[in-house]
């Protein structure tokens, strides 16, 4: 019997239904539409327009916080991961079901949405593509540690920034510059890291594609379009980049 309720509800014929259940796909993908919409909503209200440039960077700061709270959750429940891990490896030659994409269908109680153990079973399937992230010895896992604990606070204060122009356009740029460089750097050397250490020749192609070069890519390239805007910043001295 699997050690987390959301397994239960999702794979088990005979198991109780949960009422109340939301689809973990549906939950982040709502999640991430909420505090994109009230970013521009937030630039609409206050300035009645849109802008593609704020649009595209709120839309990434939203998908980095939720990043963040599950890159916390990969600190907290290292040790649960390394066994769902194999769980799902396990469950995967059974079933011949994709371990993400099972996860990702799976209902959970509105009643645990936040909890930390749920959110391992995000690093436990992906560690079929990567099993950086079930060994703690790795760059992959230090670094995402590293970043779920440190980007938060600049995520944050950009989000505002780029959003209601409360800051100086030099210190939004340096916050920015910091930031984007960050992420576009540590996401790049992870892709090397990767294909250094010959993980690509364990999965098949198509998941390489998916997994490790599409699912990583939005790190490198609204990155890179946030680095853009925040060398911006510094140089003209305020928010025109942004259309302010």
């Amino acid at each position: 019997m699997p050690e987390n309720l959301t397994d239960r509800t999702h794979s088990e014929p005979g198991a109780r239904r949960v009422r109340l259940a939301i689809p973990v796909v549906l939950f982040t993908v709502l999640v991430i539409a909420i505090l994109t919409l009230v970013g521009i909503g937030a630039r609409y209200w206050t300035r009645g327009d849109f802008n593609v440039i704020h649009a595209l960077l709120i839309l990434f700061l939203s998908i980095n916080l939720v990043i963040c709270y599950w890159e916390v959750c990969l600190f907290l429940r290292r040790d649960y991961i390394e066994r769902r891990t194999e769980y799902w490896r396990k469950r995967w030659r059974e079933t011949g079901r994709k371990p993400a994409i099972e996860f990702l269908t799976t209902k959970i109680p509105l009643t645990r949405v936040l909890s930390p153990t749920v959110w391992a079973d995000v690093w436990a399937t992906y560690s079929q593509f990567d099993g950086s992230y079930a060994d703690r010895r790795t760059y992959g896992y230090t670094v995402d540690i590293a970043n779920g604990f440190v980007t938060p606070l600049p995520t944050l204060i950009l989000y505002a920034a780029f959003t209601f122009d409360i800051l100086p356009a030099l210190v939004a740029g340096i916050v920015g510059v910091m930031l984007f460089w960050q992420l576009t750097y540590i996401t790049s050397v992870y892709w090397v890291s990767f294909f250094s250490a010959n993980r690509q020749t364990r999965i098949s192609r198509g998941d390489m594609y998916i997994y490790i070069w599409a699912m990583n890519s939005p790190w490198v390239l609204f990155a890179l379009l946030g680095l853009y805007v925040s060398i911006r910043l510094i140089v003209n001295g305020d928010y025109s980049v942004l259309g302010y």
